[in-house]
């Protein structure tokens, strides 16, 4: 997998894969501003298939600490799964004016690496049956292709049971 020299990838998340040696691919597709399921669009639009594309979700966990879930985008979070994870009892998504300041992402744009504030970060654990999957590339119609464990090796996350169906 070769990583990209299209120079519209600057974006922070490719800065710092770039930065750590891991090999990725940028894919950019054009982003329809009418469209709110930005996860099911880039799998309609790269044609890849929904388990391989994830979503990354800013929870707050027990009302304080925030974490970061990443899970394939034909799915959801589970809330309850994603709090044990990081050693807390309940978690919901974080309001999005504090997710976008901590991560330095627009909604539909935050991207698990190079975030302004590294967060505790959980892969669901589907996510190894993949030699690759695709997360945000750090702006809307940008993902990243990678290996799962170069994800975590990024983000200095975990594997966890983190998604529901």
């Amino acid at each position: 997998m070769a990583k990209t020299t299209d120079a519209a990838a600057g974006t922070p998340a490719t800065l710092a894969l770039t930065r750590a040696g891991i090999a990725f691919t940028a894919h950019a597709y054009a982003h329809d501003p009418r469209e709110t399921n930005f996860g099911l669009e880039a799998a309609e639009k790269l044609g890849i298939d929904p388990d391989r594309v994830f979503k990354t979700l800013v929870v707050q966990v027990d009302g304080s600490r925030l974490a970061v879930g990443i899970v394939p985008v034909s799915g959801s979070l589970d809330l309850k799964a994603i709090a044990a994870a990081v050693g807390g009892k309940r978690s919901e998504l974080a309001p999005l004016d504090l997710a976008e300041r901590k991560t330095g992402y627009v909604r539909g744009g935050v991207s698990p690496i190079g975030q302004k504030q590294a967060l505790p970060t959980v892969l669901d654990e589907s996510a190894i049956l993949a030699e690759t999957i695709l997360v945000s590339g750090g702006r809307r119609g940008l993902d990243v292709e990678l290996a799962p464990d170069d994800l975590l090796r990024a983000t200095g996350g975990a594997y966890g049971a983190i998604a529901r169906p």
